[in-house]
């Protein structure tokens, strides 16, 4: 088996101590990965990466609408996550809010995602803002990354079928 090419896994950044930025280039439009990105059957094929299985895809993809994700892992547990949406700008950028629903309270992290087109392919970037650098680096050492480019790979992968 060949190496994935760098550009074509997705890129984790800290900006700053309160947020993670991941990065991730797709050989597809933009309206694509976005479809991708908001249709509950499709995010039901790549949102657990190959982690587990989904048994919950709940999106009301509108200002104000909640979402809801359940996959049942692979080592037996359920993991929840939750949200609203807070900013809609279809084929450009999604702005949520997502609770773990295994953590502690506290505040929701609130996530940007931007879909940015050039020359038919598209740069996602993802950009969370969580409460402080303790709930970043929690997230960053909970394996995060490992399951953004199990994700990332599978939607890589579906996006031509879409076509």
């Amino acid at each position: 088996m060949t190496a994935m090419p760098s550009s074509r896994r997705a890129e984790v950044t800290l900006p700053a101590d309160d947020q993670i930025l991941i990065t991730r280039e797709f050989d597809a439009p933009r309206h694509l990965v976005y479809r991708a990105w908001t249709t509950p059957e499709l995010v039901r094929r790549w949102w657990s990466g190959r982690r587990g299985e989904m048994t919950l895809v709940e999106m009301d993809v509108r200002v104000g609408g909640a979402w809801r994700f359940v996959m049942n892992a692979s080592d037996g547990h359920e993991v929840g996550f939750h949200g609203e949406y807070r900013e809609i700008v279809p084929d450009e950028r999604i702005v949520w809010t997502e609770v773990y629903e295994g953590a502690p309270e506290g505040e929701p992290a609130r996530v940007t995602a931007t879909f940015s087109e050039a020359e038919g392919r598209t740069t996602l970037s993802l950009l969370t803002e969580v409460e402080s650098k303790a709930v970043r680096d929690m997230i960053v050492e909970s394996g995060m990354e490992i399951g953004v480019q199990e994700q990332m790979e599978i939607l890589d992968e579906m996006l031509p079928t879409l076509r």
